[in-house]
């Protein structure tokens, strides 16, 4: 579970200089803590930046939204997170593009269900620009 601590330094880390930055896959887990949080906190700001503008969520219905449709969905309380507790994390870094294989224990209520804790893979596709990683796709399914 993401503590108080855990996201005031994601926070500070999305702001420092380039070249204090961590590795890739640091980078690319700070990302992905940045999102968990931005979700929960429904931080549509947040969530704006770490995402690419062509960014799609390919949901495990088979449903697809792009990145204005994700982002509305957790502004509006279609999708709503409570909390994350990530089992794996493989992050495959080759250039400027990257992947991450998550599977975390999320507590989430969406499209109208009551609330339950999810086993959620969610795969994801990176790509580094302007010093940054960005998030341009993700596939949910449980494990």
């Amino acid at each position: 579970m993401l503590n108080l601590i855990t996201f005031l330094s994601i926070l500070l880390n999305l702001h420092s200089p380039m070249q204090q930055q961590p590795d890739d896959r640091h980078q690319i887990e700070q990302v992905y803590n940045q999102l968990c949080c931005a979700m929960i906190a429904k931080d549509t700001a947040l969530l704006n930046a770490i995402h690419a503008d062509e960014y799609v969520l390919y949901h495990m219905t088979g449903m697809k939204q792009t990145k204005q449709e994700y982002i509305d969905a957790i502004a509006d309380g279609t999708l709503n997170y409570y909390s994350a507790e990530h089992d794996r994390l493989d992050i495959t870094v080759s250039g400027d593009q990257a992947t991450l294989d998550a599977r975390s224990r999320v507590a989430a209520a969406v499209f109208g269900g009551g609330r339950h804790t999810w086993r959620l893979r969610c795969q994801f596709t990176l790509k580094r620009q302007n010093g940054h990683w960005l998030i341009t796709s993700s596939r949910a399914s449980t494990y």
